[in-house]
């Protein structure tokens, strides 16, 4: 960037705005009534601009001002500069999905992942097909930090909350369903308490514990359950399903695809758990920029398309 930036101490850039309209308009009155000023105020930057060019710039004639060739060169020099700052300066960019280049990089956990990103990857092939998807594995505990540091773009998550530099959408809100394999066993529907407690249970804990607000509700009744297994992910769980005769609750957001591609049965879990929100997360200070306001109404319609199909 080769700048001098004294020479611009000499220059007020409301002067060029006069020039120009001058240029259009070749009167001084029709220029004065354009640029909400009074006519004397037009003649005077007139006068101004005639000092700082060194040149007479517009002369009268039966036709009106007439430019002189020094203000022709410097209209045409100056009209498709003060066009690009305008537009630098006043008119927010536009995002076009069909032509865009561009990486969109979401914070996800792996059921966020399985329920959420094969619809939106789909959409992304048909409507912008010059746009990745660069997913980071990450939980509620990291969401925010991760985008405070700008190493993910959007975050879909259960974080409850989030601090003042984040901004935080419900999408929508979620309960859980309880999930077996029909060939480990064949539990009466809806699961009863005694078949849930008397079973072995898989679990999913971010931060590693051996229980959760299941097992604290289940307290409050003076039950347990018996945990076998706890692991930060999900994915393996439709698998150890398969070949145990466990349950395991998870997010109901998860039972079309455990159903389809699993074989597995479902069932409300007999007891009240709170539903959870469910969320984007991004950085305030990108509130605005335009591929990623995209992004996120393209989430937002995807999820309400889905409720509307059930």
């Amino acid at each position: 960037m080769n700048i001098r930036e004294n020479d611009f101490n000499r220059i007020d850039l409301n002067l060029l705005t006069v020039l120009l309209v001058l240029y259009r308009e070749r009167s001084v009155t029709r220029a004065a009534q354009k640029l909400f000023l009074g006519q004397p105020a037009v003649s005077g930057a007139l006068a101004r601009l005639r000092e700082m060019f060194n040149d007479p710039l517009f002369v009268r004639s039966a036709k009106g001002m007439e430019p002189t060739p020094r203000a022709v060169s410097l209209v045409a020099e100056l009209a498709p500069l003060m066009e690009n700052m305008q537009q630098v300066l006043f008119q927010q960019p536009e995002f076009s999905p069909a032509r865009a280049r561009q990486t969109f990089r979401l914070g996800v956990t792996d059921w966020v992942e399985s329920w959420l990103i094969p619809p939106l990857y789909q959409f992304l092939r048909r409507h912008a097909p010059g746009v990745r998807l660069q997913v980071t594995a990450t939980d509620p505990f990291q969401d925010a930090a991760l985008l405070m540091r700008d190493e993910i773009d959007l975050a879909i998550s259960v974080a409850v909350d989030a601090p003042h530099a984040v901004v935080r959408q419900v999408l929508t809100t979620m309960g859980y369903q309880t999930f077996w394999h029909p060939q480990q066993q064949q539990p009466s529907t809806p699961l009863t308490l005694e078949a849930y407690t008397r079973a072995d249970h898989l679990l999913v804990s971010y931060l590693g514990a051996d229980s959760s607000q299941i097992d604290r509700q289940l307290a409050t009744l003076g039950k347990r359950r018996r945990v076998v297994y706890t692991t930060p992910h999900f994915a393996t769980l439709p698998l150890l399903l398969q070949r145990s005769a466990a349950f395991a609750t998870v997010p109901a957001g998860l039972e079309t695809n455990w159903r389809q591609h699993y074989g597995l049965c479902a069932s409300p879990p007999p007891l009240e758990i709170a539903p959870f929100e469910v969320a984007m997360l991004w950085h305030r200070r990108r509130d605005r920029e335009p591929a990623l306001l995209w992004l996120r109404q393209t989430v937002n319609t995807l999820l309400a398309e889905a409720g509307r199909r059930g």
